[in-house]
């Protein structure tokens, strides 16, 4: 072997251990920040999912649940656990970026760019904090885009299968996978792809993706379309309802200036350059996305995946344009720029403690606030919504200790919502809790069990709002949490005596798909 190709091997080695180092990092960065406030109001809910394996559930399809249930049956009820995912996830959606950076035409320089921004948007940063299937289904689009950057650039065809097995993943992971699909027809259509829109593995694509969400689609059905009536309350009552320019607005708060004007020289590389004309299609696929969720009553995070396109596209748009006698000069400072949005992190993440957050905040400008119509107090709703869980399941666990041995027995805690139900539940076998109920969502499909109409411990509300149900409503607790939403404050706990009517009947009138 002679020198130069000994020398070009080493370099090529190093430049792959090079394009691991962000991924890695960011796994590290998220694993070793996993505790936080503590466990999410959702991840209480979707552990409890996967204690009900099935294919489906009101507000989400199952891939969250079946590794909520891996991850319990690996580690028991462990949020850390759950988060270790969420980071690996995080990874993996750093290292695809990168990918697609690479697939769009950029170097080595836009490759880094694209994964450093991936790793450090704020909205990234706040998603794989935790354990959802927002993290997974960022994973995953952003493996399709790589893969359909390759396929319009004259790749192998059979890359469409590829693409609509990730397609199929990501559908059975969160629904808004439709947004994807259609927006890369609208796409095709716009860019006049007649050639892809010929191509029968493309097709044939789009048939797996639709075979593997198929299972989904036969639940619902059914069980009566209960996602359609989940997303016809949210937003009727639910979700902040924003006007078109003010979703577009937000998307600024998701990721930052430095990061959204990044995103905004990507759409335009994808739409505008003579360079980037085999990928128009994706470009046109993201305004599509765009428009079909700031028409429509969406939550800004809604978009998150679609960054992970915009940010490659970006790089390698930066990239480009940078070329020159002063290309270093230019490509350091755009990647300090990126780099600064580190400093938005503790706004996305519990990195502080709480004083020391809101300080943090206070000195941006910041208020607390929720893309939904509820009452805050001094936290936002995503970092609220991670305190005060194991404080109430240890309230009701004192009151279910002041019950007769029979009673204690075959009592169950009723619950006014999936988090105070998942947190009795996770804290069960811990605390010796008795079994929770609720209407809220999939509890409400999973029914009151053997729950016994004798003895109830109710959480929330008032005495007359269930003095008309039961022969005797006694107190039995007040919950008290400090930084938790305030509705989930000043909790009275219930402990309610005979109902006057069959369980099952009750049952039917407390449904809430919300």
């Amino acid at each position: 072997m002679s020198g130069s190709t000994s020398e070009e091997t080493r370099g090529l080695l190093a430049q792959r251990w090079v394009v691991w180092v962000l991924p890695v990092v960011t796994v590290l960065f998220h694993g070793a920040s996993a505790r936080g406030y503590g466990v999410f109001r959702d991840e209480l809910y979707y552990y409890a999912c996967g204690q009900h394996l099935d294919w489906g559930y009101v507000d989400h399809p199952p891939m969250v649940a079946l590794f909520a249930a891996l991850s319990g049956a690996l580690f028991g009820p462990s949020y850390l656990a759950l988060r270790f995912l969420s980071a690996l996830a995080a990874g993996g959606t750093v290292l695809a970026a990168g990918e697609t950076a690479r697939r769009l035409g950029g170097g080595g320089w836009a490759r880094l760019a694209a994964q450093l921004a991936t790793a450090l948007a704020p909205v990234f940063v706040a998603l794989f904090g935790t354990y959802s299937m927002n993290g997974l289904e960022a994973l995953l689009w952003a493996g399709m885009f790589a893969i359909a950057a390759r396929a319009l650039d004259g790749g192998a065809p059979r890359l469409w299968l590829a693409f609509g097995l990730l397609a199929g993943l990501a559908l059975e992971t969160k629904v808004s996978g439709l947004y994807l699909g259609a927006g890369l027809a609208v796409g095709l259509v716009v860019a006049r792809r007649w050639d892809l829109l010929r191509e029968r593995r493309l097709w044939l694509g789009g048939g797996l993706a639709l075979a593997l969400f198929l299972p989904h689609l036969v639940w619902q059905a059914l069980h009566d379309l209960p996602t359609l009536e989940f997303v016809a309350n949210a937003r009727a009552r639910k979700i902040a309802a924003l006007a078109p320019h003010e979703f577009v607005g937000a998307q600024l708060l998701q990721v930052g200036p430095v990061l959204f004007a990044l995103a905004a020289a990507g759409a335009a590389w994808l739409l505008l350059a003579r360079a980037a004309r085999p990928f128009r299609a994706l470009g046109w696929m993201a305004l599509a996305v765009l428009a079909i969720l700031a028409l429509s009553t969406a939550k800004p995070y809604y978009f998150a995946p679609v960054w992970t396109l915009l940010f490659p596209a970006g790089a390698a748009a930066v990239e480009a344009w940078s070329a020159g006698r002063r290309q270093a000069t230019l490509r350091a400072t755009a990647l300090l720029l990126i780099a600064s949005t580190a400093l938005l992190a503790p706004l996305a993440k519990p990195l502080l403690p709480v004083e020391s957050y809101l300080r943090y905040a206070a000195a941006f400008g910041l208020e607390a606030g929720s893309d939904e119509n509820q009452e805050v107090g001094r936290l936002p709703q995503y970092f609220a919504d991670m305190h005060g869980w194991r404080e109430l399941a240890e309230s009701v666990a004192r009151v279910a200790a002041t019950l007769p041995p029979e009673e204690r027995e075959k009592a169950c805690v009723v619950a006014q919502n999936y988090g105070q139900a998942g947190a009795i539940d996770f804290y069960r076998a811990e605390l010796g809790l008795p079994p929770a109920i609720s209407g809220h969502n999939s509890y409400w499909l999973w029914g009151p069990g053997d729950c016994s109409p004798e003895i109830l411990l109710i959480l929330g509300e008032r005495r007359e709002d269930h003095a008309d149900d039961f022969e005797s409503v006694e107190l039995g607790g007040l919950h008290d949490c400090v930084d938790c939403m305030p509705y989930e404050d000043d909790l009275p706990i219930w402990i309610a005596r005979g109902l006057k009517v069959p369980i099952a009947d009750a049952w039917a009138g407390v449904r809430n798909y919300i």
